[in-house]
């Protein structure tokens, strides 16, 4: 057996004993937690610095990979806030009583073992570790190489708190880097439930055409807002700084601008916080000409066909004038990747038919798509966004990992 295989073994014989813990248990797991991740907040600090001296700052992942004390006083908020939330294990989805006298409960169970295969945010270690414990699925994490010295420090605070806590410390197990282990856990069949992957496309990709477990699609990012004819220049330029620049690095990020034609004498206003910021822009011939001198020279360069469908992940976004609604939902539905996309508009009937015809995960009407997290969503911490439509779509927390199971009750009923 190989050091994988007896590691998956030993998760799934912990996801049983993980199953019976009472919730005051879990509860006091993650406010102990909280607690060890200020009080270790030092070691964690300092292995994350290890693997920051490995990255080119420049880097769009440095900012993901990247640990301070405000993250980690976040990150032990949101285990608090996790803590808080109702479990819904156990939870009845439906109930009924059969002609035959069999009484059946639907009721929400733990998935059973998660595979996270993720990229350069250690924050996503405390993250998923919580959802799953509350909802109690065990845990193998592959974490990328750039992160490796962080998760490892991290898994270890972990397991402190669960030997604290008298849990099995194989209830949440770090593969090392490298693609061996991530193979394995892609094959990883009868012992893993569900791969979840974190991180950029290309991962994503990889891990759909390569995993023997079944796949949920979270993380890629390509998102649109919409600037309609009928907008609120003021209201629209303060929604489309804060969709670009809040956090770039982040995959709700504004990547694409598309401006309705009648508006185009507004470019000048609508970016000039964006200039402020240094944000370069890609734009097409006709918002290239609107904005030649009034834009910063070195921030402004004429869009090619990659930079439509790209996730910038950086303080760049394209930008592109249609002549309508219409042209901006083909648009959208040619480049975009199913996760956040926006309307900025004050007319009613156009609002509803963009939110209508838009596939997304999350729609949004005069509002920054920076919403899109599961926190902010009122749900806690998040696995991840999922993009795609079997079992879980948008932000996937508590409720989404967890499946169900038929419980039945009878008195002796046998079937003809």
């Amino acid at each position: 057996m190989t050091n994988q295989e007896d590691l998956f073994v030993k998760t799934l014989a912990a996801s049983r004993e993980l199953s019976l813990l009472s919730e005051d248990k879990i509860n006091k797991i993650l406010d102990d937690l909280a607690m060890a991740a200020i009080k270790y907040t030092p070691e964690i600090l300092d292995a994350n610095q290890e693997d920051l001296d490995r990255m080119n700052p420049n880097d769009p992942k440095y900012d993901r990979l990247k640990l301070t004390e405000e993250r980690l006083e976040g990150i032990a908020s949101d285990l608090i806030n996790v803590a808080k939330l109702d479990s819904p294990l156990e939870e009845i989805i439906s109930e009924k009583t059969l002609n035959n006298g069999l009484v059946l409960k639907k009721i929400r169970v733990p998935i059973g073992v998660i595979g996270i295969i993720y990229e350069s945010r250690p924050n996503v270690t405390f993250d998923v570790f919580s959802l799953c414990l509350k909802t109690g699925n065990a845990l193998v994490l592959k974490g990328g190489s750039d992160a490796y010295a962080s998760n490892s420090c991290i898994v270890k605070v972990i397991h402190k708190v669960l030997k604290k806590n008298k849990v099995s410390t194989d209830i949440v197990s770090l593969l090392p880097a490298g693609r061996e282990a991530a193979k394995a856990l892609l094959q990883a069949v009868g012992f893993v439930d569900m791969i979840i992957p974190r991180g950029s496309q290309g991962l994503i990709n990889y891990v759909r055409e390569h995993s023997k477990v079944p796949v949920i699609e979270t993380g890629a990012g390509i998102v649109h807002t919409y600037f309609d004819q009928s907008a609120n220049l003021e209201k629209g330029t303060e929604i489309i700084c804060n969709a670009k620049t809040r956090r770039v690095s982040v995959c709700n990020a504004l990547d694409c601008l598309l401006v309705h034609q009648s508006r185009i004498s507004d470019l000048e206003a609508m970016t000039l916080p964006l200039a402020k910021k240094e944000v370069t822009i890609f734009a097409d011939p006709q918002a290239y000409k609107e904005l030649e001198g009034k834009y910063p020279e070195n921030l402004l360069h004429q869009a090619k066909q990659e930079h439509f469908g790209t996730e910038f992940l950086s303080m760049k976004m394209s930008l592109k004038i249609v002549s309508d609604t219409t042209e901006a939902l083909e648009h959208i539905a040619k480049y975009s990747s199913k996760h956040s996309e926006a309307i900025i508009a004050e007319d009613d009937q156009t609002i509803n038919h963009f939110l209508k015809a838009v596939d997304a995960a999350a729609v949004y009407a005069n509002a920054s798509t920076a919403f899109t997290d599961g926190a902010q969503f009122g749900l806690g911490a998040e696995i991840g966004i999922s993009t795609q439509k079997l079992h879980a779509r948008g932000p996937m927390a508590l409720e989404e990992m967890t499946s169900y199971k038929w419980i039945i009750k009878g008195k002796g009923q046998v079937r003809n």
